[in-house]
């Protein structure tokens, strides 16, 4: 017996996982019960120069007929189209579907999961989110008994590798992106990556699945790192703090608050230590409390990893019985507008050197509901004074307005940066 497999694409993940399939095939043989036999690899130009290790007998550009003839299907194009319509046409045909395609899922995933339920059949995307970090998993099935309050992560390499040099070797923003592009990090156009798309893909597939709710990439107020300077690294470090472009999914009581953008950490926070390329994403649940999931979100191996942990739980199903969990969107909680959030917040502020500033400026905070944790002047240069504002938690409105009130003062030479704090 045998489970035939369709791999589509062979880019850096699909040639790991194609090689992986041949190299421990007798171990695969013995974790499902059966033989995987790649019966094709579906790719663009039968013609382009290969890995040597790539049986080229395998490859074939009739990606809609490769795909009518597996029991499991790999997705490994990338992208909406034509990833979107061969998964639908996989799943028409009966078989398991493997996908590491975070914007097909964040866009269409509902549409997706549907026909799957109606197919009878499983949709597995563990390698969607974070590469070999088991956190698909661990919030589908690990924590199904408990009750998710928050997740909050680094969940795109590239801009972690950024920041990390911006802070570690003071390196401009535009210096550390040509070092990312050179080491492979990051790719010749770094949009997905340094505006924050590809981190907003992730937060949004599991949002979905930590709170039960269907959530969008559309959903997911969306800010980069591409404003991010040294100095701006350097003023946080000496407050405490480190920057890194977070992705969060909380549940409010009125409903579920997005956002990815540049946040402050404290240093003693789990997620202010990792460096480089990793990825981490912290999990917060009624029960389990704290949780932490760390390791190589991206590249040939570590996503081909969890391809392949995917295909062996899926080939095992139809070698034994047994299925993937379904999508849960029961709860069907409200998504929030970003004023209606709630965070603590550091507000950088220029004001005139005079007596009373403090007072005026101190009571625009407290005129709108908004409690301050700290106060801090950094410098004063020509009658010019900056004030660093650290609040509690408070109403991303309220906070809101106090700073239009401020903008308007006649003592405010200009609000200079807002970030959000996470972990305070």
């Amino acid at each position: 017996m045998s489970v035939k497999i369709a791999l589509l694409g062979c880019g850096t993940v699909g040639k790991a996982v194609a090689k992986a399939l041949k190299a421990q095939s007798k171990d695969f043989t013995a974790r499902v019960g059966a033989e995987l036999e790649l019966v094709g690899i579906g790719v663009r130009n039968v013609d382009a120069p290969r890995d040597p290790d790539i049986d080229r007998s395998l490859l074939t550009d009739d990606l809609e007929a490769l795909t009518a003839k597996a029991d499991i299907v790999i997705e490994l194009i990338g992208g909406i189209e034509p990833a979107r319509s061969l998964v639908h046409k996989a799943i028409e045909n009966g078989a398991t579907v493997v996908t590491g395609n975070k914007a097909l899922l964040a866009e269409y995933g509902p549409e997706i999961y549907e026909a799957a339920a109606k197919a009878d059949v499983d949709v597995y995307y563990e390698a969607a989110v974070a590469g070999a970090v088991p956190v698909v998993y661990g919030l589908r099935e690990s924590l199904a008994g408990d009750r998710v309050e928050t997740v909050a992560g680094i969940l795109n390499g590239t801009t972690n590798f950024i920041l990390d040099e911006m802070e570690n070797n003071g390196l401009s923003f535009d210096e550390a992106l040509k070092l990312a592009q050179d080491l492979g990090f990051a790719e010749a156009d770094p949009t997905a990556d340094v505006d924050g798309h590809d981190a907003a893909a992730k937060i949004a597939i599991l949002a979905s699945l930590a709170f039960h709710t269907r959530v969008s990439i559309k959903d997911v107020p969306t800010t980069g790192i591409r404003q991010i300077t040294a100095e701006n690294i350097a003023a946080a470090k000496a407050d405490g703090y480190a920057i890194k472009l977070l992705g969060i999914a909380s549940r409010r009581e009125n409903g579920i608050e997005l956002s990815v953008e540049p946040t402050l950490v404290p240093l003693d926070h789990p997620l202010a230590g990792v460096r480089g390329s990793f990825n981490s994403i912290v999990i917060e649940a009624t029960g389990a409390g704290r949780l932490m999931f760390y390791g190589r979100g991206a590249g040939g191996a570590p996503t081909a990893s969890a391809v392949l942990s995917d295909v062996v739980a899926g080939a095992s199903h139809r070698v034994h019985g047994g299925q993937a969990p379904r999508e849960l969107a029961y709860a069907d909680l409200p998504i929030l507008q970003p004023e209606e959030g709630e965070s603590s917040f550091r507000i950088e502020v220029a004001v005139t050197d005079r007596t009373g500033v403090l007072t005026q400026l101190t009571g625009a905070f407290a005129d709108n509901g908004v409690s301050i944790m700290a106060v801090r002047q950094t410098q004063i240069e020509d009658g010019v004074a900056k004030l660093i504002v650290t609040t509690h938690t408070a109403r991303t409105s309220s906070v809101k307005s106090a700073i239009e009130v401020i903008e308007k003062a006649d003592y405010a030479k200009g609000v200079l940066q807002v970030m959000r704090v996470e972990g305070n």
